[in-house]
């Protein structure tokens, strides 16, 4: 009996191809709870929206999750995130030790009756996000902006690589 080379794909989904009909062609099988997941995933564009309501998010304690950029210059580490529809005073930044944390919410201003809605994908609600620092920063000197719907906030790098003599003293 000789084995098959079982494909990237099929190692990484674990599915098979089978042969189901002796035509030569193949077809992957699945287990039923890749079947359910695939399915789950699936977008069609007869489906009724999605219905998120603020309500909803609040009885089930759920935040939204920011997405954001976080990279270094020379001096400072830089975390950026799209935040559109957020007044600056509706955010809270907090730097914690090694930690920066972002938590906000975005307020919808009218309410809708989920069968009006033809799409909707936009978060409504409390988020949060929180990003473990790479290196030493100055908390006192760090900044936050918001501009264009854009938050920023610069973290100057503590300078913690800095030798520093001290005088050695005889009794």
């Amino acid at each position: 009996m000789t084995k098959e080379k079982r494909s990237f794909f099929e190692k990484l989904t674990g599915a098979r191809d089978v042969d189901t009909m002796g035509t030569g062609t193949s077809m992957p099988i699945y287990t039923e709870e890749e079947e359910t997941s695939m399915q789950n995933m699936a977008v069609s564009h007869d489906a009724p929206a999605q219905e998120w309501s603020t309500t909803e998010v609040a009885q089930n304690d759920a935040e939204g999750q920011l997405t954001i950029d976080v990279y270094q210059t020379d001096n400072d580490i830089v975390i950026k995130s799209t935040i559109a529809g957020v007044k600056p005073e509706d955010l809270d930044v907090a730097i914690n030790n090694d930690m920066v944390t972002i938590k906000g919410e975005r307020k919808q201003e009218e309410t809708v009756e989920g069968e009006n809605y033809y799409y909707q994908e936009c978060y409504w609600g409390s988020f949060s996000r929180s990003v473990v620092l790479p290196v030493d920063v100055v908390v006192d000197k760090a900044e936050a902006s918001l501009k264009n719907g854009i938050l920023t906030i610069r973290l100057p790098k503590a300078q913690t690589n800095k030798t520093k003599k001290i005088q050695v003293r005889g009794f």
